[in-house]
């Protein structure tokens, strides 16, 4: 594994950022990290990155213990912040034969041509890194964090304040990188993770909530909705005695029933049957991603 995380609690004072996640990362796999504001993400990446201390438990890059303190296992880190600190008054090129010397890099030219050709900044390579559109400086960002080839990269919320056309740019330019790296990004968009992700991680309040591969999650929420319509009368009162509906909203011509884990259909069709109802639509919704976040985070 390229990134091992086992049972890591951080604790600012008596706060707890992060509970007792594990998780792990395989070579060559997208993994992104999902949560809403406050949940931990940050916090995580900043620890496999030796940035800040683990309170307790055990961090490995590389099969290497990372510590605040340890060079070997940040060299095989690339980072990626999410607020993206550059030195806005250097030029680009200027900027990446900086961080390749800071690297201590024998081949710091070759390196440099490499990132600004691979990541599409030769027309901004003269340019004051001020003077740059945000999705060009996440270009540099990712430049520097790859200058040196690392093995591992992490990128903090690589999309965010980008516009559309940008977005779609970082994001391919994100999954190419992928096909030779491990890589770790953080978002709280759902769309953002399938579109870019091999699986996910999602993180509430600290704790691991899932850990799935991407195409599987649409089956991470408990709650099943089904959508009902009847000839014939009906009330909001006879649906809520229904066994295993939890709740009941009326929705154009028909119902929405939740429950909780089990599908509700069968139980609906013997409903319909003990009161002599035709049942017009009974129908599984497919519940948006925004849905299942929202679902597992709360």
């Amino acid at each position: 594994m390229s990134i091992e995380v086992r049972n890591v609690f951080k604790y600012y004072g008596e706060q707890a950022a992060v509970k007792g996640i594990s998780f792990s990362v395989k070579s060559g796999e997208i993994v992104g990290f999902l949560g809403p504001n406050g949940a931990g993400k940050s916090t995580t990446m900043k620890m496999i990155t030796g940035f800040i201390p683990a309170t307790s438990g055990e961090i490995l890059v590389s099969g290497m213990p990372v510590g605040t303190d340890q060079l070997n296992p940040k060299q095989k880190i690339g980072y990626l912040p999410e607020n993206n600190p550059l030195y806005l008054d250097m030029y680009v090129r200027e900027y990446l034969d900086f961080v390749a010397g800071i690297y201590k890099l024998s081949n710091r030219s070759e390196r440099v041509d490499l990132m600004i050709d691979s990541l599409g900044l030769e027309i901004e390579q003269n340019k004051k890194i001020g003077a740059l559109s945000k999705g060009f400086r996440q270009r540099v960002g990712l430049a520097q964090a790859m200058i040196h080839d690392p093995e591992v990269l992490i990128l903090d919320e690589p999309t965010s304040g980008l516009d559309p056309n940008q977005l779609v740019e970082i994001r391919e330019l994100i999954k190419s990188i992928g096909k030779e790296k491990t890589l770790m990004l953080s978002t709280h968009i759902m769309q953002e993770a399938e579109a870019i992700c091999d699986r996910v991680v999602i993180l509430s309040k600290g704790e691991i909530v899932a850990d799935t591969p991407t195409q599987r999650l649409h089956d991470q929420s408990e709650i099943k909705t089904v959508f009902v319509e009847f000839e014939g009368k009906v009330t909001k009162s006879q649906l809520s005695k229904i066994k295993d509906i939890n709740k009941v909203d009326q929705k154009d011509n028909g119902w929405l029933l939740y429950s909780k884990s089990v599908d509700p259909r069968a139980e609906i069709s013997r409903f319909s049957q003990e009161h002599n109802l035709i049942i017009l639509t009974l129908q599984l919704e497919q519940k948006s991603l925004s849905s299942i976040f929202k679902d597992l985070t709360n």
